[in-house]
């Protein structure tokens, strides 16, 4: 079986890349006939295909515009497994109970939300998928209307956790737990315990399984809310915010003067928008306060401009520019030199 999923996962990802709809059907099809389990099929074929997608892509292997079919693709082979006839007998029981499945709010990537969503269906739940960037006032409204046992809530970009913090305590305040996942929470989840989530998943198994266990229990509220902000959104973090343009503006500057393109060179690393990206993820590690978020992010990052023949300078100018105008922000400034000290060797 282990042989046939690696093919499966092959077949798929070829077709997805290549931007075949009808083909990567056609091999989710083929595995089910060929006696893959249906919960199997999504996790471990159509989820790991569209993961070595999003590593072929940091590689420079795709293109963004390769990258975006391909996940395109394969989310038209969830919402075609869903509807398959094969499927329908898995669901013939009662249901377990409702739940919401939704993206953070300003968080656009569905996939892993979408593959959630069909899985707990698979097994039993009435499951009101909500899509991506689901606005936290309007996810509560939902929540009033439908009273679902719990809300799943998904994200994949760590720049997203203040609204996701948002989110939980909202929830929380609504009587109604949190399960948190995705890669934004941390690889252990600590991000999500950090903000107050009821519970964690690392995967859609595993939330599935953690759900059918029991959902968490509904907080017992107190007169402070269930979603407590000890010390997150501190003076650092609202100072970062509220001067983010402005760093951005001049670390362009820096960037023109000290690290221009070189002809020919494809300027990742090198907008506004890819500066603005590494000034929210400056702005995420200090609402944690965490360096390792940070670290993290720009060594991910100088991995994707070396793919691109982008020079690792590029992103160490960038980090100093930051750190001479953040002087004033000494936690901040910790988050900056030790991104900078783990920046890999390389041509600068």
């Amino acid at each position: 079986m282990k042989n046939e999923i690696e093919r499966c996962v092959e077949t798929l990802r070829a077709a997805a890349t290549a931007g075949d709809e009808y083909a990567a059907i056609d091999a989710a099809r083929a595995a089910l006939d060929a006696g893959v389990p249906l919960e199997t099929l999504l996790i471990d074929v159509v989820a790991v295909a569209q993961a070595r997608v999003g590593l072929d892509w940091a590689a420079n292997r795709l293109t963004v515009a390769q990258e975006h079919t391909a996940t395109a693709v394969h989310e038209r082979v969830l919402a075609v497994l869903a509807h398959e006839p094969a499927v329908r007998g898995h669901r013939s029981g009662p249901d377990k109970g409702r739940l919401s499945v939704a993206c953070v709010d300003g968080e656009w990537h569905t996939f892993p939300a979408r593959l959630l969503a069909e899985v707990l269906r698979l097994r039993g739940w009435q499951v009101d998928y909500l899509g991506a960037h689901v606005p936290t006032a309007h996810l509560v409204v939902h929540v009033h209307r439908t009273a679902p046992v719990a809300v799943a809530l998904s994200g994949s970009i760590a720049t997203r956790l203040p609204a996701a913090h948002a989110t939980i305590s909202a929830c929380q305040a609504a009587g109604t737990p949190v399960l948190a996942g995705g890669a934004a929470f941390g690889p252990d989840g600590r991000y999500a315990r950090l903000l107050g989530a009821d519970a964690w998943a690392p995967d859609a198994r595993a939330a599935a399984d953690l759900l059918d266990a029991g959902p968490p229990p509904r907080r017992a509220m107190t007169g402070l809310g269930a979603g407590r902000r000890p010390h997150l959104a501190g003076p650092e973090y609202t100072a970062l915010t509220e001067r983010a343009q402005e760093l951005v503006r001049g670390v362009m500057d820096e960037l023109d003067e000290h690290a221009p393109v070189a002809e020919g060179q494809e300027p990742t690393g090198h907008t506004a928008e890819d500066v603005a990206y590494v000034v929210d993820y400056l702005k995420a590690a200090a609402y944690v306060n965490d360096p390792g978020l940070f670290t993290s992010f720009t060594g991910w990052m100088a991995h994707v401009l070396t793919a691109r023949g982008v020079p690792v300078r590029v992103l160490a100018v960038t980090l100093d520019a930051l750190d001479v105008r953040l002087r004033d922000l000494p936690l901040t400034r910790e988050l900056i030199v030790r991104a900078r000290a783990a920046l890999p060797d390389g041509p600068r």
